[in-house]
């Protein structure tokens, strides 16, 4: 039930416009039960990794497999493939407001064909009534509609659960109880759950493992403690410094200026470089292997 990311390049064309290269080679694994983080800035790709992972982005170059069978546009793939599966940001728009949250519920039950199930088994499981199962989205909070997505998604019986910042339309009082309870659910059915979100304080609540994600590339992976105790490259030591703090300090460094730069338009060398307060000469002319940490810093002698 493993899902397998390797060398995925994801490219967005339009007519007399750059090709913008989302995705530029990130390499990735989510194993049965294991629970990864995806993390980064706004723009650097995350999204449409995950876009990609469930047949919504074609892939430009690289792989992605599910069970060892690769991943294929959303209206070609086999019925293999409907084990994975995708919680949505926006838990209003990805439901349909004129439907009952059963019925579209019940859509995942069919998709699945091996079992019947009430969707208010389902509801129940996500910590909502059964009687909520007649009632339509505009009824429902925000976080109490990320649960009913949660168990739409459920429903399908997946084997690999794509959290597509599925935390950030929530208020902060929702955002850590709809965090572990998709790791809970995950975790104990078995499935892979890949969580992706710039909040990092809500994944190292919940991942066994993160991957730190810059303008399209895994720039470091490790177990979720190392990482956190031990962030080795200098974009992921940025990120941790910028946590909020209780007594409200948490800022980006000063030395680390600007915004992502444009993927259409990416800096030669390693794509860090303008903004990395550890440049060196060779880091402006050659991109760093991926690996673990892909930096010059980390590189052996």
């Amino acid at each position: 039930m493993t899902l397998e990311i390797k060398d995925l390049v994801v490219e967005h064309r339009s007519p007399g416009r750059p090709v913008v290269r989302a995705v530029a080679g990130a390499s990735l694994t989510v194993r049965p039960g294991e629970v990864v983080g995806l993390v980064g800035e706004s723009g650097c790709g995350k999204s449409t990794l995950a876009r990609a992972v469930c047949g919504l982005n074609p892939v430009t170059e690289g792989s992605i497999t599910f069970e060892g069978v690769p991943v294929t546009p959303l209206g070609l793939r086999r019925r293999t493939l409907t084990g994975v599966q995708m919680v949505f940001q926006d838990p209003y728009a990805s439901l349909n407001p004129r439907r009952r949250v059963g019925d579209q519920i019940a859509d995942g039950l069919r998709t699945a064909r091996d079992g019947e199930t009430d969707p208010a088994d389902l509801l129940e499981r996500v910590g909502l009534p059964r009687e909520f199962a007649g009632r339509h989205p505009h009824e429902f909070s925000g976080g109490q509609r990320q649960r009913i997505a949660i168990a739409r998604a459920l429903a399908a019986r997946p084997r690999m659960l794509i959290g597509d910042e599925p935390i950030s339309a929530l208020d902060a009082s929702a955002q850590a109880q709809v965090a572990t309870l998709m790791r809970d659910l995950a975790v104990d059915s078995g499935a892979g759950l890949l969580f992706i979100s710039h909040d990092l304080s809500v994944v190292r609540l919940i991942a066994d493992r993160i991957a730190v994600m810059y303008l399209g590339r895994i720039v470091e992976i490790g177990d979720t403690a190392e990482v956190w105790d031990n962030p080795r490259h200098p974009y992921t030591q940025a990120l941790l410094r910028a946590i909020p703090k209780p007594d409200g300090m948490g800022v980006l460094p000063e030395e680390l200026t600007g915004d992502v730069p444009d993927p259409a338009a990416p800096p030669e060398g390693c794509r860090f470089h303008p903004r990395c307060p550890f440049a060196m000469d060779v880091c402006r002319v050659k991109e760093p292997e991926p690996g673990p940490v892909a930096c010059w810093l980390h590189e052996p002698a």
